[in-house]
């Protein structure tokens, strides 16, 4: 094993053989510092701007549906299929990026995945044609879906186990403060006072390009995951990165670390097989894989059921102005970010399964209430806004989960394509489909219509709910080598045991663990 005090060359190529590193565990002890926060502004960031770019396309679909905003197109085909194009890049691009990323590493996606977001981003505002603007859509999901892949994957690594399951909440849940902030920007870029029908929504997606390039800044300072350094053949820059962490960090605290717990040996490898990947997904963690599909189109199909029809309900049902809608979104949006900011913390200390179950049954139950009062005609904007905001503050928690779950319970060399996966097959099913079938559902204006959208959506996040129940992993403040050892650990390093005992399976877990 490399010592943290060897010197090393400033460039170490890759190399393969049998090592043993005590990394993962020496990541695991750190306390919270100041280069944890330089982490999650530099990638969690990029949460705001998906949340910019969808609110702000379903805030300015009346706009654009009207004469003299520079397209022909219509309220629906922006809601729905320009909606369900930039979910099918999103799941095309999680699985394309997420590939890579198990590949060729994370920081080299994550930095790729963001300038084709900003490249996508920024030809869509200057669209001219319906054609231009669906294609761009589609290409700015592409960018974003790499995202989640590249994005989650590092987060998990480099976060302590400690605050591992807050964080990656939290993170996840910052969506909501873009889509608060494409809301209220809504409301200024559709005012005709103050800019032309033709500029004001081309402008709002430019202030996401320049976001966008603010981040990539900060993101440059952003390491690659020494997990994936270690088991890719680059076990000396791991260990370089990690003991410059681990300095940087006692000048902070002006205190020593207390030792790594523990130790793994790995046969490290280059790159991995694809067929490897699907078989330890399907085949060894065939549970897992059920939960994590089975929150995946929970969330999925909720969120299409709310969101992407929002302002056609509050405009058809409400005779709300569609350059007031934008009030009523930055409300919800913000309960959707309170939601993982107060309960995140009880997912590392209550536990995985009780939160994860319990948010995705609460949201649903809720959800049912408010398409039964919406039924009744006893609603109206406020007291609906009022209902989505409880019901999202719960349902953002537990989506955020989603991605959380399918992050930290397959090994690591799985990892960002077992997000890719199941982020692409969980949305396309609830993401591609739910904007077509929503859309037409609420721009019928029959009320049945919309309640049937609500209880869809309802009711697949309470059997989400009802798998995590009884499928859930109990992965609080464990290592992600505990949690699931690396396809890459010898053999001699562990007793391998496999436990299925409340939703639990783990194959090759044990000693070799960290």
């Amino acid at each position: 094993m490399t010592t943290a005090s060897s010197p090393q060359p400033a460039s170490v190529p890759a190399s393969t053989g049998t090592a043993t590193t005590s990394v993962p565990a020496r990541l695991d002890r750190l306390p919270w510092s100041r280069w944890h926060w330089m982490i999650v502004i530099g990638l969690g960031t990029v949460w705001i701007l998906d949340g910019l770019e969808v609110t702000i396309v379903g805030n300015v679909a009346g706009r654009l549906a009207e004469e003299g905003s520079g397209l022909d197109i219509t309220s629906a085909q922006v809601t729905g299929l320009a909606a369900a194009l930039y979910v099918a890049g999103a799941c095309s691009g999680a699985l394309f990026f997420g590939w890579l990323t198990d590949r060729y590493g994370r920081k080299k996606l994550f930095m790729a995945t963001l300038a084709v977001y900003l490249a996508a981003t920024a030809l869509t505002a200057l669209s001219f044609e319906s054609w231009w603007f669906f294609l761009f859509r589609f290409l700015t999901g592409f960018g974003i879906g790499g995202e989640y892949a590249a994005i989650n994957s590092a987060i998990d690594e480099l976060i302590p186990s400690l605050y591992r399951g807050r964080v990656d909440l939290i993170i996840n849940g910052s969506y909501w403060l873009g889509a608060v902030g494409g809301a209220l920007l809504s409301i200024v870029m559709l005012d005709t006072a103050i800019f032309p029908k033709d500029l004001g929504w081309r402008l709002s997606f430019a202030l996401g390009v320049v976001l966008g390039l603010v981040i990539l800044l900060v993101r440059r300072h952003v390491p690659e995951s020494p997990r994936w350094q270690f088991i890719h053949g680059r076990g000396e820059e791991a260990e370089r990165l990690v003991t410059q962490v681990e300095r940087e960090v006692e000048r902070e605290k002006g205190e020593k670390l207390p030792p790594p717990a523990g130790e793994i040996t790995i046969h490290q490898r280059k790159s991995i097989g694809f067929g490897l990947i699907a078989k330890t997904v399907f085949r060894s963690y065939p549970r897992r894989a059920v939960l994590g599909l089975s929150l995946f189109i929970g969330q999925a199909f909720l969120y299409n059921a709310i969101t992407f029809g929002f302002g056609a309900i509050l405009t058809k049902f409400y005779d709300v102005p569609p350059g007031r809608t934008g009030y009523y979104f930055a409300v919800i949006a913000a309960g959707n970010f309170v939601g993982p900011l107060v309960l995140g913390k009880l997912f590392d200390t209550v536990g995985r399964r009780i939160m994860i179950s319990s948010t995705y049954l609460l949201s649903g139950l809720l959800l049912f209430g408010t398409a039964w009062l919406f039924d009744r005609g006893s609603l109206s904007a406020t007291t609906l806004t009022a209902c989505w905001c409880v019901v999202l503050f719960f349902a953002s928690a537990g989506a955020s989960s989603a991605y959380l779950t399918v992050s930290e319970v397959f090994p690591m060399e799985t990892r960002a394509m077992a997000i890719a996966f199941f982020y692409a097959l969980g949305t396309a099913a609830g993401g591609i489909s739910g904007p077509l079938i929503f859309a037409e559902l609420t721009e019928s204006g029959v009320v049945r219509d919309t309640v049937l959208a609500f209880q869809i959506g309802a009711g697949l996040m309470c059997a989400a709910g009802l798998v995590a129940v009884f499928l859930a992993v109990k992965a609080e403040r464990r290592s992600l080598e505990d949690i699931a050892r690396p396809l890459s650990a010898a053999a001699s390093t562990a007793a391998s045991r496999v436990s299925t005992a409340g939703g639990k399976e783990t194959p090759g877990a044990g000693t070799a663990s960290v």
